[in-house]
């Protein structure tokens, strides 16, 4: 045990500030990637709820099933395969292919975000279908077309509704992110990778990684969980105002006065 603790000290010792920086990078490609994933998401999913009708004209009808056709590609290929391989293709495919070569970040914050941007787009859809039919039926009465309706009526609902998805995505990119490694992204993975490469401390080394991850990934979910309670609101929705005359209202209890004969004169 002593040596396994010395282990784990050597290692801090020579590699902390590398582990500790490797963290951040994974705090920020995984933080930007789930923003940029969740655009990517809302727009995947308000597209593939746009209704469409018999009485639309041909044109596009025909337009929004080619577009829903590519994204429900788009879908299926970032969700149906593994992000390494995603990394591997993409960073060394955009080379070969098109002769140029990608900056690790870019190219990281871009495997990222479309992969998350993947997975939210069914979770959006999922969280737009969830809504009262009824919420959609009133927009259109008052005049709203289906832009307005899905930002100021539907998705205010569903994002509500899909937050705890969110959350688990970036609880995942936190964790998923170490496949990054594969194209030398200076994650804390690949800072793990490093140190045992130089000191041969696998188990001490990993120990440290996983305490590290475990303290993220911790951290995150109670943050989470406070924003899902702020976005719950008050239990007690009493009438917020300074006007004294307001909290009366709704109070006065009104008893009608009993007639006597002199009200039938």
């Amino acid at each position: 045990m002593a040596e396994f603790i010395e282990g784990i000290v050597k290692v801090w010792n020579g590699y902390g500030s590398s582990f500790l920086n490797g963290a951040l990078n994974t705090l920020i490609v995984s933080l930007v990637g789930t923003i940029a994933g969740c655009i990517i998401g809302f727009g995947v999913g308000v597209v593939q709820t746009i209704p469409t009708d018999k009485k639309d004209p041909l044109w596009k009808r025909v337009i929004l099933t080619v577009v829903n056709l590519i994204l429900k590609g788009y879908v299926e290929l970032f969700r149906g395969t593994p992000m390494i391989v995603q990394s591997v293709f993409i960073y060394y495919g955009v080379r070969m292919v098109f002769d140029y070569q990608m900056d690790v970040w870019p190219a990281a914050l871009f495997i990222v975000s479309i992969n998350t941007g993947a997975y939210m787009a069914e979770t959006v859809r999922g969280g737009i279908l969830s809504i009262d039919p009824g919420q959609t039926e009133g927009a259109k009465a008052i005049g709203m077309n289906h832009f307005q309706t899905m930002m100021n009526v539907i998705i205010p609902q569903a994002f509500r509704n899909i937050i705890p998805q969110i959350g688990n995505n970036f609880i995942i990119n936190i964790k998923d992110t170490s496949v990054l490694s594969v194209i030398s992204f200076a994650d804390l993975f690949f800072t793990h990778k490093s140190a045992v490469g130089a000191l041969y401390l696998y188990f001490e080394s990993a120990t440290i990684t996983m305490a590290i991850y475990l303290v993220m990934t911790v951290t995150a979910s109670a943050l989470l969980r406070l924003l899902e309670k702020k976005m719950d609101g008050d239990d007690n929705y009493d009438l917020a105002t300074t006007d004294t005359l307001a909290y009366t209202s709704g109070l006065l209890s009104y008893h009608p006065k009993e007639k006597t004969l002199e009200d039938f004169k």
